[in-house]
Parts: C-alpha cells; sequence; structure tokens
C-alpha cells in the first residue's frame, strides 16, 4: 500500500462513521418482502365493484330560470329563413346594430339626450309656426321682394285696381308681381261672370273643378301652371315670356271666351 493511503482511508472510515451518528439523517432500509397471500387477495386487474345501496337524488332543470335565459336575444339560436329577402335583412341587420349601440354607455347617452333634443325642436318649430315666424330665411334663401308695397298675402280682388297697378310692375320691371296681379284679376273677371266663387282661402285647383269643362277650362289651366311656375316656383321671366304669359291671362279673362 503506498505511504498515506492507510490514513485517507482511515479519515474515510471516520467520516462516515460521524454521518451515521448525527441526528436526524435518514437511514435507508431494505424494502420489506411482499406478501404473496396479499397479492393474491387484491390483484391489479380486479376493479372496484360499483356501489348499489346509495340512491343518488334526481336533478330538475329550473324552468324560471330557463324562461329567462330564453328570453334573452343571445340564446336565440335560430337559423335565418333561406326565403327572407334583401328588405328584411336590412332591417334585420339595422335593428342588430341599434340593439349593440344601445347596449353601449355611449349609445344611451346618446339616445337619450338625442330625445331631448328632438323633443326640444319639435316645440321650438310648433311655436315659431304658431306665432307666424318665417324661418325659411335663416336657412336658405328668402322669398323674393318685389320693389313695390304691395301685400300679395292678403289681397282682395274686389278692392284692388288691377290696371294700375299691373302697369306699376311693369314699369318696375317686377314681371312676377305683374303676372300675379294679372291672375288675380282673372279671377276677379270669372267671379264676377258668375263661373266661379272666389274666397281667399280656395285653390286654384278648387277654381278649376267649378268651371264647366270646355276650352275655357283648359285655357285657365295652362294659365294657372304658367303661374304657378313663375310664383311658387320662382321661375325667372324675362319680357318676351311674360307678354305670352299675359296673352294666356287675357284670353281666359276676356268676355268673349264663353265655355264651349
Amino acid at each position: 500500500m503506498p505511504v498515506g493511503q492507510p490514513a485517507r482511508v482511515i479519515r474515510a472510515l471516520l467520516l462516515g462513521l460521524g454521518l451515521l451518528a448525527l441526528p436526524g439523517v435518514p437511514t435507508l432500509a431494505a424494502p420489506a418482502p411482499a406478501d404473496s397471500a396479499s397479492v393474491a387477495r387484491h390483484p391489479r386487474s380486479q376493479a372496484l365493484p360499483p356501489d348499489r345501496s346509495m340512491v343518488l337524488p334526481v336533478r330538475r332543470a329550473n324552468t324560471v330560470r330557463l324562461r329567462e335565459l330564453a328570453a334573452q336575444r343571445e340564446f336565440r339560436y335560430v337559423e335565418p329563413d333561406a326565403s327572407t329577402d334583401a328588405w328584411d335583412a336590412f332591417w334585420a341587420r339595422l335593428w342588430r346594430w341599434l340593439s349593440g349601440l344601445m347596449g353601449s354607455p355611449t349609445g344611451r347617452f346618446t339616445w337619450k339626450y338625442g330625445m331631448y333634443a328632438a323633443v326640444l325642436a319639435a316645440l321650438v318649430y310648433a311655436v315659431l309656426k304658431l306665432l307666424q315666424v318665417d324661418i325659411t330665411g335663416a336657412f336658405g334663401r328668402a322669398a323674393r321682394r318685389g320693389p313695390l308695397a304691395y301685400d300679395t298675402a292678403a289681397e282682395n280682388i274686389h278692392e284692388v285696381d288691377f290696371a294700375a297697378r299691373i302697369a306699376e310692375a311693369e314699369d318696375a320691371g317686377n314681371f312676377r308681381l305683374a303676372l300675379r296681379l294679372g291672375y288675380l284679376e282673372v279671377l276677379k273677371r270669372l267671379t264676377d261672370r258668375g263661373l266661379i266663387n272666389w274666397q281667399p282661402d280656395k285653390t286654384n285647383h278648387a277654381y278649376l273643378a267649378e268651371l264647366a269643362p270646355g276650352s275655357q277650362a283648359e285655357a285657365f289651366r295652362g294659365a294657372t301652371r304658367e303661374f304657378e311656375y313663375v310664383w311658387y316656383g320662382e321661375l325667372r321671366l324675362n319680357a318676351a315670356l311674360y307678354q305670352q304669359a299675359r296673352a294666356s291671362q287675357r284670353a281666359v279673362a276676356s268676355p268673349n271666351a264663353l265655355p264651349a
């Protein structure tokens, strides 16, 4: 044996004896031999027998909760009908979009105050109409005003000097107002002859219905159409077009123009 090797062997033996003497150090024990009788009684291939002595309770569904879930849109699993047309599909998508929008806080806020704004706007509009305030000029082109101080909204055809008024409008170049006065003169002539019954609240087509069918009724229809194009449609008139329209009015108002 080489020199020093016995000393190393002795130190290793002393170290091993010291570790064994320390408390809490587990020692390895040889496994106990298996009991052959126990292995025979409980083989691994045999399963546990079912327990038939316990009766399990029958669980039933909560009908109230089922109805609540069935009422929710998220749980309606319905296939779309193949016969649904594009119009129905559009409304279905629109309502789904509105439902999703109303489900968000922003959508609820917008809907709530949007309804308040719509109701307020309707009330303001109703009050302005009752007060007869013209609000069209604030949002678009205002009605064209003639240079003559003549109110065409409350005229009485039996109190107007049509010859003088028409001459004033023509001299001022206001052919639109002159045509309006000429049409009122036609209504006065027909009323004086007993062919129509003039009233301030009647419409032009009501007078047309009072005329007997014939050439004069057709002439009045044409004069009415030309007047409405110019007065309500704001059709621009030059001197030549004005003279043509005035000729149509004179043909109706003439005493010789009797019903055919």
